[in-house]
């Protein structure tokens, strides 16, 4: 399965924290060492997923931005309660501290003195000026500049004080600009690229120099990522000497890693392999909410999926509990709409879930004019509903799924052509060839991140199609992208729960994406790693006090 992060949004509520749950000792306590196989103060986990570079600016793929919040340069990240706080900033502008004015067109940004770069050299206003720039150069491969295009004048009134003038009010800057919370560029070294005409190509984004408790040591690609203590780091040394991050794409290679203890920690386990490992000796499981679901996307460029009613249908004949059950072995949460539902945006009026409903699915293809042919395959003006389904390697339980959805979407007249791709692929530019950003399919199986705030723009906007955002969905509903564009000017939260109800009033009514399960925050781990107590937005945020 593909994850990736959008702009993550809002602060889960402190009961999600108390509904985590963990299995075994040692996990987040301070006992002595539980296995012998532990080498201390080095953590070894997996993802089951490779990477295609380090640079925040130029890929959006969970798995980097989990080694990103350790190691790179962000103005703003998260606690373990998932509220904001000041990283390279002295603190989060707001209205009421002086750092957003009143009319939200201006946000002031004090930043640390003293700060330096895992190389050293120092870190001022210089660079955070210079990384709004390289954003905004049309040259470089950013994935979205949604947001950094309302930013109208950047004043450095001196080495410590960024000011941005905004076109108009932009409240989703606390998690775009800089922040460690989703698919966000983080600030980068001036003195290290800047002259460079853009970012694209350079060494810089196989071993990027960043500012956080870790520091990029060496990437030997398809083996492993390893990350070492920061010196330099301005809040002292982290408890871990190191972590390695393990390129392992097979979720059954993952477990077989853990079994043979030759790892500590997989994130973001699915739920079959959780119930394989509950018993594992030495192991633990960890699981609470989390801002994650998995989902079908339909790229509505495409003329298979274009009518709304063809994606309803497909809905229907989605047999989503039974999905939990048999894929998800019970985890996971069953939601229609995207917003998890510990969110302050999460809206109960939309239904929990559509029922599944083969004959309802039938119904709603014989009234639309898409006739059987003497396959069984529907077809409609010429149009034959065989979907190209792009999903990534290396999922077996993900291959289970689709298999399921190839049954019962066979009973309502559509045919199934699945095509594995490694991540490097997918994740590719267009330019490169890129599967997803390149819209190369009918229908894509995948995972997003939403944000604590609830900016649901970068995603499902109508001006944020590939290669200017990530509305991969080719998308457009009118009165959805107004209220994403209101949701701007709204710095309380009542506000812009209002905006996002619209927009996941407008998706479910679409149908431009089936959410097939809210995903729970999984971890398995070593019962000797002590004090991991993960947020839920940004989960590797805070390593501090972590250890093993």
């Amino acid at each position: 399965m593909i994850q990736r992060f959008g702009r993550l949004a809002l602060i889960l509520a402190c009961a999600a924290l108390a509904a985590c749950t963990k299995s075994g000792t040692g996990v987040g306590g301070s006992g002595g060492r539980v296995n012998s196989w532990t080498i201390p103060h080095v953590l070894r986990y997996a993802t089951a997923e490779d990477i295609t570079n380090l640079n925040p600016h130029l890929n959006t793929q969970g798995t980097m931005f989990t080694m990103a919040s350790m190691t790179m340069a962000w103005l703003i990240k998260f606690d373990r309660k998932n509220m904001p706080y000041g990283e390279l900033a002295t603190e989060v502008p707001t209205k009421a501290n002086g750092g957003v004015s009143p009319d939200g067109k201006t946000i002031t940004y004090h930043l640390r003195k003293g700060v330096r770069w895992s190389d050293g050299a120092p870190f001022n206003a210089d660079d955070v000026v210079f990384s709004i720039k390289t954003v905004l150069n049309p040259a470089t491969n950013e994935i979205s500049r949604s947001g950094w295009n309302l930013i109208q004048k950047i004043d450095e009134p001196d080495k410590y004080t960024v000011v941005l003038q905004m076109q108009k009010p932009y409240s989703p800057f606390l998690v775009t600009f800089f922040s460690s919370a989703g698919a966000n560029p983080c600030v980068l070294p001036k003195h290290l690229l800047g002259n460079l005409p853009n970012i694209n190509n350079a060494a810089y984004n196989s071993l990027p120099v960043g500012i956080g408790p870790f520091k990029y040591k060496q990437w030997l690609r398809g083996q492993k990522v390893v990350m070492v203590a920061n010196p330099y780091y301005f809040r002292g040394l982290p408890k871990l000497k190191e972590v390695d991050f393990e390129i392992i794409p097979s979720r059954d290679t993952v477990q077989t890693e853990l079994q043979a203890h030759s790892l500590d920690m997989w994130y973001r386990v699915p739920g079959l392999y959780l119930r394989r490992l509950e018993n594992a000796p030495g192991l633990a499981i960890m699981r609470q909410p989390g801002f994650e679901f998995d989902h079908i996307d339909f790229n509505t460029s495409h003329a298979t999926v274009s009518d709304p009613i063809v994606r309803e249908a497909l809905e229907y004949a989605t047999d989503r509990p039974t999905i939990r059950a048999k894929i998800g072995r019970g985890f996971g949460i069953l939601q229609e709409e995207p917003a998890p539902s510990v969110s302050a945006y999460y809206d109960p009026s939309i239904a929990k879930q559509k029922p599944f409903d083969i004959a309802l699915a039938n119904k709603l293809l014989d009234q639309d004019g898409w006739k059987p042919g003497p396959d069984g395959i529907r077809s409609k003006g010429g149009v034959k509903l065989v979907l190209d389904l792009a999903t990534t390697s290396g999922t077996p339980d993900a291959d289970n799924q689709i298999e399921l959805e190839r049954s019962w979407w066979k009973q309502i007249g559509v045919s199934l052509d699945v095509h594995h791709y490694l991540s490097a692929l997918m994740f590719a530019p267009a330019s490169a060839g890129g599967i997803l950003y390149g819209g190369k399919f009918d229908l894509l199986y995948a995972a997003w991140g939403l944000d604590p705030l609830g900016d649901l723009s970068n995603l499902y906007a109508c001006n944020q199609f590939p290669p200017n955002g990530q509305n991969d969905l080719h998308w457009c509903n009118q009165r959805a992208s107004r209220a994403m564009a209101d949701f701007y000017s709204a710095f309380t939260p009542g506000e812009r729960k209002k905006d996002d109800a619209i927009v996941m009033t407008e998706l479910q009514k679409d149908t431009p994406t089936i959410v097939t399960i809210g995903l729970e925050q999984t971890f398995v781990v070593n019962k000797d790693v002590k004090n991991f107590t993960p947020g839920a937005a940004v989960p590797f945020d805070n390593m501090m006090d972590v250890d093993i």
